[in-house]
């Protein structure tokens, strides 16, 4: 079961996505998809790792910036080997799918050599093979994204591209997600329960 927690900048959407691990579960991973640019970086990334082990929940922390559907893909495989043997697999929590595609289109755009068509049909590629990951991923599974479309349109054309891609995205996922939760202002809402549906008209 896939659930997507979506939110702005400080929401408190990785927070209640933490504690919506560990009412399922007795252990988690952790994928933290972000890559440390600079010394600021360096302590957002030791901080939240702080606030992870001072609990008695157990994480382990992996971290993997951008091939996330096979690391996806190696876990359901490790779970799968746990639950035939009797044994409670690991709540896998994802955190973040826009840092992860901050990632995969530097590094298309990077080996392509310039924007353009390839660049973007790498990034359609793997965007796609990640929602097939997460479309079979038969066990418990934690999506944190950022909702990037409600601000000021960026001023630079990568800007715009990524906040495009990055609404493209998080609509995919949460298609193919049991629940979608909202965060804001600390405060979550379950989307897919409050959802318009066509049929109601």
């Amino acid at each position: 079961m896939a659930m997507l927690v979506t939110g702005g900048t400080r929401s408190g959407k990785s927070l209640f996505a933490e504690q919506l691990a560990m009412r399922l579960g007795k252990k988690g991973i952790y994928i933290a998809t972000s890559r440390i640019w600079d010394e600021e970086m360096a302590e957002r990334v030791n901080k939240h790792q702080q606030s992870r082990s001072s609990g008695v929940f157990e994480w382990n922390t992996v971290e993997e910036p951008l091939d996330l559907a096979k690391l996806l893909a190696q876990q359901a495989q490790a779970a799968a080997a746990m639950a035939s043997a009797g044994e409670q697999p690991p709540i896998v929590l994802v955190d973040c799918l826009t840092l992860w595609l901050t990632n995969v289109l530097m590094a298309a755009e990077e080996q392509a050599g310039q924007p353009g068509k390839e660049a973007d049909e790498q990034l359609h590629r793997q965007t796609e093979t990640l929602i097939e990951a997460i479309a079979a991923y038969p066990y418990p599974l934690v999506l944190v994204t950022n909702e990037v479309g409600a601000g000021i349109v960026p001023a630079y054309p990568m800007g715009r591209k990524f906040r495009d891609e990055a609404g493209r995205l998080n609509q995919r996922v949460a298609a193919v997600c049991d629940k979608v939760f909202l965060v804001t202002a600390g405060i979550p809402i379950e989307l897919k329960a409050a959802a318009f549906r066509w049929e109601q008209l």
